[in-house]
């Protein structure tokens, strides 16, 4: 208890100095969370335009996928929000022997990177799914009571941790390649699939974005039980599974990477 109530002041403390940095130039915090903010919404214009062609995709209407679309960003706002730093890991703090201040400090060293910077762009993706929860659930789109409330919470969180999982198990992958950046990129945009139903793409496809790289897990699975009267809530309980297990995986990876790394020009 102790050392969570030590972390947490640190975490305070480390953000608060970090958000003191960046809101120095008001002009770029601002024009970066309308970026994303107005980037959400061409993609729900997508949306809108192919429908206008076919009324329905694989049984699914316009509405149904619009909820699935918004359910996505919440848990990938949220991990873009805390964890964007690892996006780092793998680019240059690695490379540029950056890592070394981790190293040398008496705190855990992934709580280190979570904490030195906020992205404040996150906030764009979080009110677009916000928004588009909340109008599925005035047009009686989704499922609601009790139950569905209480796993859809479970869900987001679960959701956030899978897309935690997967970035930092390549970015940990530069202690050992020194640039594990496209790799991490290329798994990252993989997430775009799952924000339509899995059904429209080949098997092969549908079977890397639910078991090798989980990203059906964070939006389209587990909006299905949300949407469809019925449905076991076991599709919850699979996706925690699976947050769990991919996330004991990359830390483990992460946390031998840095017994192996060597500062810069070694």
């Amino acid at each position: 208890m102790h050392t969570c109530k030590r972390y947490l002041r640190l975490y305070r403390v480390l953000v608060t100095q970090f958000l003191k940095t960046i809101m120095q130039s008001k002009v770029d915090f601002l024009m970066g969370l309308f970026g994303f903010f107005f980037s959400q919404i061409i993609g729900i214009a997508f949306l809108y335009l192919v429908f206008q062609k076919i009324p329905s995709l694989q049984g699914w209407t316009l509405d149904q996928l619009i909820f699935i679309y918004g359910f996505a960003q919440i848990p990938r706002g949220i991990d873009h929000l805390f964890t964007d730093n690892i996006w780092m890991v793998a680019w240059r703090i690695v490379l540029n022997g950056d890592f070394d201040r981790y190293m040398l400090r008496p705190m855990n060293i992934f709580f280190q990177v979570i904490a030195e910077k906020l992205q404040p762009d996150a906030l764009g993706e979080l009110l677009v799914g916000t928004i588009l929860v909340v109008r599925s659930l005035m047009k009686g789109v989704v499922v609601i009571d009790g139950q569905h409330i209480a796993l859809f919470f479970v869900s987001i969180f679960a959701g956030a941790l899978i897309y935690t999982s997967i970035k930092l198990f390549f970015a940990a992958l530069a202690f050992w390649l020194k640039i594990s950046g496209p790799f991490l990129q290329v798994a990252y945009q993989m997430s775009d699939f799952a924000k339509y139903p899995t059904e429209i793409y080949a098997k092969g496809v549908r079977f890397l974005i639910t078991w090798v790289i989980p990203f059906a897990f964070v939006a389209y699975l587990p909006a299905s039980f949300f949407l469809k009267e019925g449905t076991s809530a076991w599709m919850i309980g699979i996706e925690c599974v699976i947050s769990i297990l991919f996330w004991c995986i990359a830390y483990a990876v992460f946390d031998r990477g840095t017994h192996a790394y060597e500062s810069a020009g070694n």
